[in-house]
Order: structure tokens, then C-alpha cells, then sequence
């Protein structure tokens, strides 16, 4: 995402998100680490004053990031995928992404780490019992929005993605869990960059007087 290809929209994107603790399988899927809630259980968001229910599914994470801002990848990214259940609903998956630097430790990924090693190399899963979402700390009202596909095969279009322009914190050492843990598959996890095309990128900024950077 570049600056001089964003459209500044001057309000927070209308995500309302309502999130409930809920038992979680940690899984190896070979090419990420996935965190996938059970039952449909976790919740839902709904976007843009919708009536239509996206039920979080998983999130797993990528690295480096699968999204630049000016052209800065960033160390890790986490994508937390909803599904909307109505068959009547033609962009049925949502997509929240969040960037993170190297600095002080995630709070969330340090719960979960210690299940991550013993599944290193090996298509595996454990169950980790209950998992709150609420705990994946967002903070920032800014964010980017457009319309694209998910990042591995199928690489179905018609995603809403909603990337959180606030940049949090990931230690070094949790990187390296997450990328060792898959490593005989896939030195990196990420997607190469795909050009925007004629894609619009949208920043939703409650401060219109801040420019895109």
C-alpha cells in the first residue's frame, strides 16, 4: 500500500466486533501455524453496518508480512478470517490484519508459543483449551480496507481484508518460533507481493487531517 494510491475516508471503518472465549486447536498446517476456534464458538464481527454475521474461524501468521506500507514489509503479520455462513452473500470471508515490528514480546503469542515448538517439522495439532480473542490487542482506529483474495491456493477473491494501521510489537525470539516451527517447509510463509492493479485502497481515519504515511 502507497500513499499516493489510498483514498482517505474520514471516519473508523464500522467493524464491531464481538468476541467470546472459546476452546481452540493450535494446528502445523505445513506452510503457517493456525489458531482455529471450535464449534464456531469465537464469535462474529459484522462490517460497515451490515446485518451479516462474519464467524471468526482462525488466525495464523505469516512471515515477513504479506502487506507493505510505502514499501516496508514488516517481521510478522497475523490474519484472523471470518466467514460469512449466508450462501446469499457473494464476499463471504473477512480478513483482519495486523503488522508487527521487532520489539518487546507479544502478550497473546506468548500464551501460545510453548505449544508451538513441540510441533516443529511435523503436520501436527494440539488442543489448547479455551482461547479468548478478545486477548489479540488492536488498538488503533486506523485502518486500510480493500478488495482482494486470500493468500494461499485456492487465493479465492472477493476478500474484504481490513489491515490495521497501527504496528505492533513481536519479539524476535516469537518470530523464530513460528518460522522454525514450519521451517522444512518453507524457509519464509509469505506470499510474494502482488502488484494493486486497479485495486482501491481505502485509509479510514478518524483524523482527517492526517495524511497517509
Amino acid at each position: 500500500m502507497s500513499s499516493d494510491r489510498v483514498q482517505v475516508v474520514d471516519k473508523s471503518p464500522d467493524i464491531q466486533r464481538t468476541y467470546y472465549p472459546c476452546n481452540a486447536i493450535l494446528k502445523n498446517r505445513g506452510h503457517d501455524i493456525s489458531l482455529q476456534w471450535l464449534n464456531n464458538s469465537a464469535g462474529m464481527i459484522k462490517i460497515n453496518g451490515s446485518s451479516d454475521n462474519y464467524i471468526l474461524q482462525q488466525g495464523h501468521w505469516h512471515s515477513p508480512s504479506e502487506h507493505t506500507i510505502n514499501g516496508r514489509r514488516f517481521d510478522l503479520e497475523l490474519h484472523m478470517v471470518h466467514v460469512c455462513p449466508d450462501p446469499n452473500v457473494t464476499n463471504y470471508i473477512a480478513v483482519i490484519a495486523l503488522l508487527y515490528k521487532i520489539g518487546p514480546p507479544d502478550p497473546f503469542l506468548s500464551k501460545l508459543i510453548e505449544n508451538v515448538m513441540p510441533m516443529a517439522d511435523q503436520m501436527a495439532e494440539r488442543n489448547i483449551g479455551e482461547i479468548d480473542p478478545n486477548d489479540i490487542k488492536m488498538g488503533g482506529r486506523t485502518y486500510y480496507r480493500y478488495m482482494g483474495s486470500l493468500t494461499v491456493p485456492p487465493c479465492t477473491e472477493g476478500v474484504i481484508w481490513t489491515i490495521n494501521k497501527k504496528i505492533r510489537t513481536v519479539s524476535q525470539d516469537q518470530v523464530n518460533a513460528l518460522r522454525t516451527a514450519v521451517h522444512d517447509f518453507a524457509e519464509v510463509n509469505a506470499r510474494p507481493l502482488q502488484p494493486l492493479n486497479s485495486r482501491r485502497v481505502q485509509l479510514y481515519d478518524p483524523n482527517p487531517e492526517n495524511k497517509p504515511n
